[in-house]
């Protein structure tokens, strides 16, 4: 429900901030006050293009922000999954549900508030360059995200922008409210998601049959490649170092050979390392006896001899076991060519490639089976079709039913509205289609997640009228009643929790308005049947009548203040009550005199008797 709204600077609204009753909330005011300003504020949060001429003359901006409370602060709802709150068929509370997935949408954009889950801020910003922000829980987002959460939180009826019922694709969704079918919906839902996943497949197999066949080979080509040349992770590497030793076996040769004579054979009259070392060795050893604490440094010596000599060693064999192998040589470069090109077509390492082939061997077996693979989808996508077709066809059942019964109530709900030779009907058609789903008596039938069903409701206001759609009956007092009528069928089925109605007295006479302005409350959940959603209803009019039901009564007026030396004219709300409260209604009745206060007084009376007999109803 709607708890707060604050509008700055916009209109001839200077600063006003509104606190509305959870029950109905009525409006007054004379024409001009800034009662429908208040409900063009309202409609900037739902999305209406913003027009710098709303800036207050003088300010550089309009701002409104609206707070919302989507539950008690106390806890958060259930989810639709759980029973808890769940209304008696099983089917979860509308108003629970909408708070769920509201909760849902602003977690999943990253909006929720976790101080404050159970409150919600909408707010909208217009500047006079021409730039506006919109705003949800204080943070920065789309005109877009602003619209589709406020439209679910808030239906104004005025000019019929905002009015879910004049939206024919609403139509489905509150009929399946209404007549309890959301669970086996759901059932047909899953059923479309099943079928969409395997059209997807079958549409990815189902190509030209001639590049199915340039796919194989080349899948057989790439397979055939990589599997031929029998990788090993790690050969290029290796091979790389034989390239390098096979390149420049000369040099090397002449390298280790040089190394080697210096160890063994010396140069000129100079002899070897090893001989050097070795007359080293044995002088110290000589020492070592002489003097025993040089013993170590003679084991010392001895070991570098050893040393030098297994080096020598090392170097002869590594010398023999150079060749100069022009073949091989041409071979190792050949395999290292072949490994090249195939990091150039399947990745940049051996690992990769392989890798590779392991995707299109499997593609390759996919694809050599596609045919009995296509036949095999072919076969779950009839069985889908069927099960849809059935599933859509109790549901269109159940439907025309529920459509015969919402129409009997609608107009009986019309004929109280003094409009008792209306009709109404809620039309239900489908669309042939020979792909489409198999209805129980074998036609096919176009279809989506809801079902088979095209449904919009139709009327007739006049005698001799034929029926129309919803949305195009004309607009005035017969619209602002059957507006009415609908949301008093449909309340239980619509979770819209805030409703407005601007101006719904239009072309009304006094006699109907009481009724109206009963009905009105009645939208709010008082004086109904348990289980019935709560709505909050707010309502401009200038019928006392009317007024006279509200749970809260507001009075919208002009005042004067000064502002940087001018006289400056603004919007002010007051809240009525008591002789304040009469003496509204007797100014909009158009009476002064006594006789007039007792028509107010007894007016009254009889608000408080029909609202306290339906109290009684319900508490019985």
């Amino acid at each position: 429900m709607l708890l707060e709204l604050h509008i700055r600077n916009f209109a001839i609204i200077h600063d006003l901030r509104l606190q509305f009753h959870p029950g109905l909330n009525v409006l007054t005011g004379e024409t001009g006050a800034g009662k429908s300003i208040i409900v063009d504020a309202l409609g900037l949060l739902l999305g209406d293009r913003a027009l710098t001429e709303w800036v207050r003359a003088g300010a550089e901006r309009a701002e409104i922000e609206a707070t919302f409370r989507l539950f008690g602060p106390e806890a958060i709802p259930e989810t639709p999954a759980s029973p808890a709150g769940s209304t008696g068929n099983g089917a979860h509370p509308p108003g629970d549900e909408l708070a769920q997935e509201l909760l849902d949408l602003l977690a999943r954009e990253g909006l929720d508030d976790p101080a404050q889950p159970h409150l919600l801020t909408l707010s909208r910003e217009v500047r006079l360059s021409g730039r506006n922000i919109a705003r949800v829980n204080g943070r920065a987002v789309s005109l877009q995200i602003l619209s589709e959460i406020a439209n679910r939180l808030v239906d104004i009826h005025g000019q019929g922008e905002h009015l879910s019922l004049l939206r024919p694709r609403s139509h489905v969704h509150l009929l399946d409210r209404y007549a309890g079918l959301l669970p086996l919906r759901r059932q047909l839902a899953e059923k479309v998601r099943e079928l969409r996943a395997v059209r997807a497949e079958l549409q990815r197999l189902r190509q030209d049959a001639r590049t199915v066949a340039q796919r194989l080979d080349m899948l057989a080509f790439q397979v055939e490649e990589i599997t031929n040349a029998a990788l090993e992770p790690g050969e290029d590497e290796a091979l790389e170092a034989e390239r390098r030793r096979l390149g420049n076996a000369e040099a090397l040769l002449q390298l280790a050979q040089a190394a080697q004579a210096i160890l063994d054979q010396g140069g000129g009259e100079i002899p070897g390392a090893i001989d050097l070392v070795s007359d080293a060795v044995g002088r110290l050893e000589r020492l070592a006896r002489i003097d025993p604490t040089m013993a170590a440094t003679a084991d010392l010596s001895q070991s570098l001899l050893e040393q030098l000599q297994e080096l020598a060693r090392e170097l002869q064999d590594y010398g023999e076991g150079l060749e100069f192998n022009p073949a091989r040589l041409a071979e190792v470069e050949d395999r290292l060519e072949l490994i090249h090109n195939l990091k150039r077509k399947y990745g940049d390492s051996i690992p990769e490639i392989l890798a590779f082939g392991e995707a299109a061997q499997a593609e390759l077996a996919e694809l050599s089976n596609w045919e009995a693979r296509t036949e095999e989808l072919e076969g779950q996508e009839e069985a889908l079709l069927r099960a849809i077709g059935a599933l859509a066809g109790e549901l269109s059942q159940r439907r025309q039913e529920a459509g015969e019964a919402m129409a009997r109530q609608v107009e009986a709900e019309l004929a109280e509205l003094r409009m008792a030779h209306a009709r109404f009907q809620v039309a239900i058609h489908q669309r042939e289609d020979p792909s489409g789903a198999h209805l129980p008596d074998g036609r096919r039938v176009a279809f989506d997640s809801t079902g088979a069903d095209r449904v919009e409701f139709t009327i007739s206001a006049n005698p001799g009228e034929p029926l129309k759609p919803l949305a195009k009956v004309a607009s005035g007092g017969e619209t602002s009643r059957l507006m009415l009528a609908l949301k008093g069928v449909l309340a239980q089925a619509d979770a819209t929790p805030t409703l407005i109605f601007d101006e719904i007295d239009q072309g009304i006479g006094g006699r109907v308005g009481a009724v109206v302005g009963e009905k009105l409350w009645r939208l709010t959940g008082q004086g109904r049947q348990s289980g019935a959603v709560r709505h909050q209803v707010i309502c401009i009019t200038h019928l006392p009548q009317l007024a006279a039901f509200g749970d809260q009564h507001l009075s919208v007026g002009k005042h004067t203040f000064h502002e940087e030396g001018q006289v400056r004219t603004g919007t002010q709300v007051r809240p009525l009550a008591g002789e304040e409260r009469v003496a509204e209604l007797m100014q909009m009745l158009g009476a002064t005199s006594d006789a007039g206060r007792r028509s107010v007084e007894e007016m009254l009376e009889e608000v408080a008797r029909v609202k306290e007999e339906g109290r009684s109803t319900v508490e019985g």
